[in-house]
């Protein structure tokens, strides 16, 4: 019963903190294309990690973090508005590098095809 309300309040506070980054945080070193990637929340509600992704060079993610991070009590502040329950989670933000890490294998993995196709057309080729 209680993994149900804790994955119920993961979505909720994803949905909140996406609009409140996007609509209502107006610090200009958050990067336009930020999104929230995922939400954990702590068994007894006291914590929840903030996964966001920024579209962006190294530059533009180390100041999104920077400037989410100093906003932490106002996003907290909103999402307690929002929500209700007894105790507002403690906000935690870390960027989430999946995204990344999913491309980048995405390119070893194309890399890989390629050179097992010339690698067959090389073998083709000297058997003819």
């Amino acid at each position: 019963m209680a993994y149900a309300r804790v994955q119920r309040l993961r979505e909720e506070i994803k949905k909140i903190a996406s609009h409140i980054i996007r609509n209502e945080l107006r610090d200009p070193r958050i990067a336009p294309i930020t999104s929230v990637t995922e939400v954990d929340v702590t068994r007894d509600l006291r914590y929840a990690t903030i996964f966001i992704s920024v579209l962006g060079n190294e530059e533009e993610k180390k100041n999104t973090l920077e400037a989410l991070e100093h906003s932490r009590g106002l996003l907290r502040k909103e999402i307690g508005k929002k929500i209700s329950v007894r105790y507002t989670p403690e906000m935690l933000i870390k960027m989430d590098e999946s995204i990344e890490k999913g491309v980048e294998m995405h390119q070893k993995i194309n890399e890989v095809v390629k050179k097992d196709k010339e690698n067959r057309n090389q073998d083709e080729d000297s058997n003819d």
